[in-house]
Parts: structure tokens; sequence; C-alpha cells
């Protein structure tokens, strides 16, 4: 009891107002260890989950609460491992949580309006999530290090499952690709360069703001409604041309030289440097093909088709020594999944659903036969530039309930998924009976995912 008091005085001589909408004063509500979850802690999740769209299963007064009593313990066991993340792994992912959240709510402004605080300081708040996220899971990625699936248990598990809940496999397909990209005319060069170089005149002139101009002109969406600002980066984040340039600059009112980047044109503006990162502005323009330059591209890669479908060269020499996409280049211009946000079994693999493909390519590939190329069509690539394509099915294994021939390593998979749960539900039930733990009374009727948060 003396130990929950002193927790209380220690969180309350830390007291906040809670968001002006609520109108209350702050209080403590769990206590895990030494570490008290605050009314505010939990206001806090609950509008950056509305902010993100996320949905719960259950009261969000209780799942939200639990959900930080298990980040705790993780977090504790970090500290007892050393387990550290670097900031390289953070500052991409706020980024571009602030770029969506401002596209979801509007402008910066509206954002702000809706947080009650600054950008910034919204941007320091979730370098402390998401730093702390990717702790919790170098933790349970420990914890699971050592598991293993046996074939055996795979057929274990695929025989346990009645017929009719046998889960279905959606159609997975593999594809090929080479492209080609238009040639831009000098002429659009130097319109481009012409308006940057105008830009950076107002800005060294003092006519107008860099922030204000990335605002107006930057044709990168995710930074220019904050004003061109990339926040922190380090070097081997930003495109090696853009680096080199940004890197050099050591005055925040000096403006870059034009670069071009695989993106485009940029000009550059330094924030701040803190060590080997650097926080910089941009303003980015995209050469703007015409509809003859993308004729000619498509014919091109026509002439590459027939060649091809004549025997005079394969799809994967061509993609091996005429495609511009250096992403496949290497690997005879097999895609590669890497949706990692669906974190699915097929990240890392060449096999995709058909809504995990680029659009434009689902709906060429839906239609195709295995074997069969496309005729060329025009699709924007990961840069934001159109370019001209043709694509290759490899392979199709149609829609179908699982089965362990052509489905192991998805029904592998589901077994690691199961045995990983059981592993961190023991290590939590474990923790649990190890650690001070103290509820309010006004939060404890929840029906909690892990028992035993309500010691007697």
């Amino acid at each position: 009891m003396k130990k929950f008091l002193l927790l209380v005085l220690i969180a309350l001589s830390n007291l906040v107002a809670l968001q002006a909408q609520n109108n209350v004063i702050d209080e403590v509500i769990w206590v895990i260890g030494d570490d008290a979850i605050l009314l505010s802690d939990v206001e806090n999740a609950r509008l950056q989950m509305q902010l993100e769209r996320q949905r719960l299963s259950g009261d969000p007064y209780c799942v939200i609460p639990e959900r930080m009593a298990i980040q705790k313990l993780f977090l504790h066991q970090a500290k007892l491992d050393s387990i550290e993340i670097p900031d390289s792994r953070v500052y991409p992912r706020v980024e571009a949580s602030i770029t969506y959240a401002i596209s979801q709510i509007g402008s910066q402004e509206k954002l702000e309006e809706y947080l009650g605080k600054s950008v910034n300081a919204y941007r320091e708040e979730l370098r402390t999530n998401i730093k702390e996220n990717a702790v919790v899971q170098e933790v349970q990625a420990k914890l699971v290090e050592n598991l293993k699936i046996t074939p055996a248990e795979v057929r274990t598990f695929f025989n346990r499952i009645p017929q009719d809940s046998l889960p279905f496999i959606e159609t997975t397909v593999e594809a090929q690709i080479v492209t080609i990209e238009p040639t831009v005319s000098l002429a659009e060069i130097d319109n481009i360069k012409e308006r940057l170089r105008g830009y950076s005149e107002q800005v060294t002139s003092g006519q107008r703001q860099f922030s204000t101009l990335a605002r107006m002109y930057s044709e990168d969406k995710n930074s220019a409604e904050i004003g061109g600002d990339l926040g922190f980066m380090g070097k081997g984040m930003l495109d090696p041309e853009f680096a080199a340039v940004a890197f050099e600059l050591n005055d925040p009112k000096r403006i870059s030289r034009i670069v071009k980047s695989e993106f485009g044109y940029h000009i550059i503006q330094l924030i701040e440097k803190r060590g080997d990162r650097i926080n910089a502005r941009h303003i980015l323009l995209k050469p703007e093909i015409s509809a003859e330059e993308l004729t000619a591209a498509t014919q091109k890669l026509d002439s590459v088709r027939n060649d091809i479908v004549n025997g005079k060269f394969t799809f994967e020499e061509a993609a091996t020594y005429l495609s511009a996409d250096k992403d496949t280049r290497n690997n005879q211009g097999l895609m590669v999944n890497s949706d990692e946000e669906r974190n699915t079994d097929r990240v890392g693999t060449s096999r995709f659903e058909m809504s995990e493909l680029p659009p434009e390519i689902g709906k060429i590939v839906y239609t195709m036969k295995v074997g069969d190329i496309s005729k060329p069509f025009i699709m924007i690539n990961s840069k934001g530039q159109q370019i001209a394509a043709i694509v290759k099915l490899k392979s199709r294994i149609e829609g179908h309930k699982a089965n362990l021939s052509e489905d192991f390593q998805a029904l592998k998979s589901m077994v690691e998924a199961e045995k990983r749960e059981q592993i961190i539900n023991k290590w939590i039930a474990k923790k649990q009976k190890e650690t001070y733990i103290r509820i309010n009374d006004n939060w404890k009727n929840c029906d909690f995912e892990n028992d035993g948060w309500v010691q007697k």
C-alpha cells in the first residue's frame, strides 16, 4: 500500500490537463511495477487510434489500459536484456505517421487543433511510442527465437481443423515485369530547373518562406502538407544523390543547388543537424511526360514484346538487360512482395494476392493465363512516375480451401502464430505474478483478454 501511495504522489506531481473537451482532472488508473498509467495516457491513445481509424473489439477504456500494462511488462524486460532500437528505424515511421494523419484530417492546422498540441510535440510523442513498440517487438522476437515447427505439427494442425472450417486461400500469382521510362525532353527539364531557380530566388530575397513555397508547389504530397519538412533522417534513409547534397548544407539561410534524384528535381533547405542525422525541407518537381513521349515508350516496349514472342530473346533476358526496373532486373523481372503492412507469409516471397499487386498490374494479370505476356500499358511506379510496362504471368494458384500439398507454408505460418501466441501469453501470466499491479477500483470491471491483472 505504501508503494502504491508513493507512486500515486509521483504521478500526481506531474499531472496535466486532460483533453479540453473532457475538462476533468487527470488520475492514476493502473500501476504496473514502478510505472503508472494515467487517464490522459488512455485518452491520448484513444484519439490516436481514432485518427488512424483503428477499431477495437471491446471497451477502449478496458482494452487500451490492458495493452499499455502488457507493454510496460515488455519494456521492463527490455531494460533487463539491454535491448535498444536505433533512431534510424524510428524516424521514417514517425514521419510516415504524421503524413498519414495530416492526409486523414485535411491539414497540419486541423491536426494540431484536433490533438490540442503542435505537430512537433506530436512528433516527439510518436517517436516515443513507435520506439517503445519496436522494443516490445524485439522482446517478443527473443521470446520465440527458438520456436521451430515440424512438418508433423503442421499435419496435426491441419487434421484437427474440421473440413467445413478450413481457411480459404485467396488466388495467388507470380508475375515478372519489364519497364521502360519515357524520355523527358530537354525543354521540360529546363522548364523545371527555371522554376526551381525562381523559388530559390524568392526565398533568398525574403519574398517568401521556403515552407510556403513547398506547400504551394512541391509534388511530394507527403511532405508538402508540412512545408516540405522531411523530419530527421540518416544518410542511408535518403536517395543517394539527394543525401549527398543535403548533408553538404550548413547554413539554414542558404538554398541548395538543384539536385536530380530518382524521384525528380529538388531544392533543399537545411533546418537542423543532429550528429549523423539531418532535418531538411525540400521542394520536388517531377518532369511532365507528354502523350508523345508515353506513346514512344509504349511502341519501344511493343517491339521488345514482339521480339520475345518471336524467340529472339526471352522475357527473362529482356528483364535483365533492357528493363528500367532496378528492383527486379537482377531477378529476371520477378516481382517480390513487400507488402509488410499485411504481415503475411507472402512478404519477401514472389507470391501475391491480386489486391497486393499494384492496381494497374492487378487488372492486367487478372485475365491472363500462365505464360501469357501482356500488351504494353502505362502505370505509376513506386516513385510516382509514369512508365511503360509489360508483364508475364509466371504462375497462378486459384483460390481454394487450404490443403497440405499447395498451402504447407501458409499452414505452417498459422501454426507458428498459434504457438507464438501461446508462448507470449504464458510469459505474460508469469510476469503478472512477479509484478506489483494495482488497478483503480473504477477500472476493474472489465473483461480482460489476459487473466491475472486483479490479484487477490
